[in-house]
């Protein structure tokens, strides 16, 4: 294994064993039953809840920018008995064969787009691939500065080939006028059979307000329809989660 597959592979593995919570395939399940099928879930990563929402029979399809997680998530797949259509490209250069009635990500996983260009790619991706009924939902979080009392506090699971995996922030830049925490990590795993293997990175979170959020769907042709909480209910002014709901104008 060469320090690209290494470190490609244990991020897939911190990301997956690591996270702090799992998703709830309810909202989403509504969602797209509301809106329509066929349906998109973009950040599909190893599975949830796209697997969950198959598993009760909605036509969804998932996409992902780490084959690794698509390897992952067509295993869980037919371990479940499902059939499950996945495609390999990055949310801002989505080019896809087919437009869906409803699009989503699971989670915050817009925010790890480095910049509002690449935002703005994604948007117009999103557009280009709804329905002229479609519906989009994308949740936002804006985030807290690590607090120091955690840096360089390790974090540790345990992977499929019984590998020990580490993760430590070392340290973080967190700019408030640019909208970006960017976190230097350290990832770490540790066999019985070898030495450790290891790669330091940074982890760039980049977010947006309800009003940045607004201006960037304004100049790629989205119309917000809604801003709400995780109960569905308008989001305050200053709510660091809050989930945009989108169509065409």
């Amino acid at each position: 294994m060469d320090a690209a597959e290494f470190y490609t592979g244990i991020v897939v593995d911190a990301y997956a064993k690591l996270k702090s919570s799992s998703f709830d395939p309810a909202p989403y399940a509504d969602f797209v039953t509301a809106a329509g099928e066929p349906a998109l879930e973009i950040g599909c990563g190893d599975g949830e809840p796209m697997l969950s929402l198959r598993q009760a029979g909605l036509d969804v399809e998932g996409v992902d920018s780490s084959e690794d997680m698509l390897t992952r998530c067509q295993a869980n797949a037919a371990a479940l008995g499902l059939q499950v259509t996945l495609h390999h490209q990055r949310m801002e250069a989505l080019s896809l064969p087919r437009r869906y009635r409803s699009i989503y990500l699971a989670g915050p996983t817009f925010n790890l787009l480095p910049d509002d260009d690449t935002a703005q790619q994604a948007l117009r991706s999103i557009r280009d691939h709804l329905t002229p009924d479609g519906q989009a939902l994308i949740p936002l979080w804006i985030p807290e500065p690590t607090p120091p009392s955690e840096l360089g506090v390790q974090r540790q699971a345990i992977d499929d080939e019984g590998a020990t995996l580490t993760y430590t922030p070392l340290s973080e830049t967190y700019d408030e006028l640019h909208r970006t925490r960017t976190t230097t990590v350290r990832y770490e795993r540790h066999t019985p059979a070898g030495p450790a293997e290891s790669a330091d990175r940074d982890w760039v979170i980049h977010w947006q307000t309800q009003s940045t959020a607004r201006t960037l769907c304004d100049q790629t042709g989205l119309r917000v329809t809604a801003i709400e909480d995780e109960s569905g209910h308008p989001a305050a002014p200053d709510a660091d989660y809050f989930i945009l709901r989108l169509s065409h104008p």
